[in-house]
């Protein structure tokens, strides 16, 4: 759950938010409409619950014959919700947030309106949950880099978490798990909570991505007796910069620099090829560096 930020109204900081908010609402809801909602599918949250709702109310009510509508139920849970958390945790979520899962909720109904309740893919369930689970993770991404949040389970999860002192992490999975375990009960069908835990998997991959972003640089530490060879060819054919750490082995308690340098994916096929024809005894190891900043790469001030 994002804390309360200190922005300068309309900044462009300000701008950007409100925005990203938008537009991850809107493309949250779109998810909802085409490919989850039309197939029962629960993937957690308030909205998953609103739903089962939906769908439990249907011939219920003369003026909603097709049964509650998914955003109304949703924004009627989160607002109690909301009111629980600030008096429970404190102002730990503010106006971005309200407006966050306002906008979902607005966004939902107005889109079943236009559109209704037909799945966008027909008799494809599969494809449908793997679509819906992509449009949310971007949407809800997108969301949470405006440092806000959809409300919902987050909010039931903190609570807990102040009494229990568990992993939030944790609880946020058991949360959304049991949520997704309602949707059985009230359908009947097994085949819903595991349609439902591929959109949970799915959309937090891709929230993951949309925050990160998709790596295409590479973090890599080398340790070799090459050392020389290796310096001279990321500094003067690569024009990168390097950093060397004196390392000892464990096993001949030999002294060396180990070298850690940045490199984008083509750079650093051309540097193992190069390690490669120095030294074949040499020690590599590459991770994905999600965000690099500094001279080469991103600009500090971005984020």
């Amino acid at each position: 759950m994002a804390f309360i930020t200190k922005e300068k109204l309309f900044s462009p900081q300000w701008f950007k938010n409100y925005l990203l908010i938008i537009l991850g609402s809107f493309i949250m809801a779109a998810g909802f409409v085409y490919f989850i909602t039309p197939y029962k599918i629960v993937p957690g949250g308030v909205f998953g619950i609103s739903i089962v709702i939906h769908y439990l109310t249907q011939g219920m009510f003369s003026w909603a014959p097709e049964g509650l509508p998914v955003g109304a139920v949703g924004l009627i849970m989160n607002i109690p919700l909301t009111i629980i958390g600030i008096k429970v945790l404190g102002p730990k979520f503010g106006v971005k947030t309200v407006m966050g899962f306002i906008l979902l909720s607005i966004f939902i109904d107005l889109q079943t309106y236009f559109w209704g309740d037909r799945p966008l893919v027909e008799n494809d369930p599969l494809l449908s949950t793997i679509f819906g689970g992509v449009l949310v993770g971007f949407g809800l991404g997108l969301v949470f880099k405006s440092k806000a949040t959809s409300g919902g389970s987050d909010i039931i999860a903190m609570i807990i978490a102040k009494y229990t002192r568990q992993s939030l992490g944790q609880l946020l999975i058991y949360v959304d798990s049991v949520i997704v375990l309602v949707g059985l009960v009230a359908f009947g069908d097994w085949r819903i909570p595991l349609y439902s835990w591929i959109t949970i998997f799915i959309s937090g991959k891709v929230i993951d991505a949309t925050m990160q972003g998709v790596s295409y640089n590479k973090a890599l530490f080398i340790i070799s007796d090459k050392y020389e060879e290796i310096r001279l060819k990321i500094l003067k054919d690569l024009s990168r910069g390097a950093t060397a750490i004196p390392v000892k082995g464990m096993y001949e308690g030999k002294e060396r620099n180990m070298i850690f340098v940045n490199l984008n994916r083509r750079e650093m096929a051309i540097l193992q090829q190069f390690i490669w024809e120095v030294d074949k005894d040499a020690f590599l190891t590459v991770f994905d560096a999600y965000d690099v900043f500094g001279e080469g790469f991103k600009p500090l001030q971005e984020e």
